[in-house]
């Protein structure tokens, strides 16, 4: 299998796993794709990240933050928030495509936020992640021969790219990821909802290649939904509207067995919390709560990894 030098990883100091939790827009609501749903303004999110006693994010869809590498940067130290990385969608299976132009000005807003990590997802060209075509050969060539050429443009701008599995993407299941594991060189975030949503099994990941993770998205899911997902029951979309996504501990992700995995073996990056959600309207009575659920999450985080709370009530 091939590995990531470790070297290539920022680890320093480790630190506690309350001090590498981080936000992400997306719980939220936020999200790249067109008619998602209502979207809460930049200024009352980062607020309510902050309250809650988070002290990083990911930057979030495009628009979410100003276009402006330098402004994207002052605009989260305004709230006292420090940048984790990105979630960058692009095509990687075209041969007459080339990704890098836009994952290059996307490491521009990194760099100037001084984060860490590019996060990469297989696009496949179409709006949403309710379809997907299938990868015949060739493509999957142009596909690991691009994740590898990030892997380098992002080391030469002292990032760390990663490869994140997503439903409705060129790659989602646990067998798709294990290719991409033995045909690159780039590291994985490993996204703990996506992969049992696309049939895979993230705590075997997290088990059998935690030198490969090197950013983790931590999300619970309620299986009955993905399965529904899977069968073709229902589209990804009407799952996360039905309330596929729950608070960490509230679902059938094995949280607990996944950070015992990372955490024992040296694992140095950041949990991001992740509960997709789309909002009908702004946050109200009866409706999904993201201030409530992220909390609901960071407890449960904090008590499998047997620290304090940083959450505050």
């Amino acid at each position: 299998m091939t590995t990531v030098s470790t070297t290539s990883i920022p680890s320093g100091d480790r630190r506690p796993v309350a001090d590498r939790v981080a936000g992400a827009p997306i719980s939220w609501g936020v999200s790249e794709v067109p008619g998602w749903g209502f979207q809460l303004e930049p200024d009352t999110v980062l607020r309510q990240m902050r309250a809650l006693g988070l002290s990083a994010t990911e930057f979030g869809p495009d628009g979410f933050l100003p276009d402006d590498p330098q402004a994207k940067a002052a605009t989260l130290a305004g709230y006292g928030l420090k940048a984790v990385g990105q979630f960058v969608p692009v095509v990687l299976h075209d041969p007459g495509h080339d990704p890098l132009p836009d994952v290059e000005r996307a490491m521009e807003g990194l760099v100037a936020a001084q984060a860490s990590t590019v996060v990469i997802a297989a696009a496949t060209g179409q709006e949403g992640y309710d379809d997907r075509p299938v990868l015949d050969e060739s493509g999957w060539s142009a596909l690991l021969g691009n994740l590898d050429r990030i892997t380098d443009a992002a080391a030469a701008h002292g990032l760390v790219a990663t490869l994140h599995p997503h439903v409705g993407t060129m790659i989602e299941s646990g067998e798709e990821t294990e290719r991409v594991l033995a045909g690159s060189r780039i590291g994985l975030c490993l996204d703990t909802g996506h992969l049992l949503i696309g049939g895979g099994d993230p705590v075997a990941i997290a088990e059998r290649s935690p030198e490969r993770i090197v950013h983790t998205h931590l999300k619970d899911v309620r299986v009955d939904w993905a399965r529904r997902v899977q069968s073709g029951d229902v589209t990804y979309t009407e799952a996360v509207a039905g309330g596929m996504y729950v608070p960490l501990g509230e679902g059938d992700v094995d949280i607990s067995a996944i950070v015992a995995a990372l955490e024992g073996s040296g694992y140095a990056g950041w949990y991001v919390l992740e509960q997709d959600t789309i909002l009908a309207g702004p946050p109200a009575a009866g409706g999904p709560d993201p201030v409530a659920d992220v909390r609901a999450s960071i407890a449960h985080l904090l008590a499998v990894a047997g620290g304090p709370s940083a959450a505050k009530a």
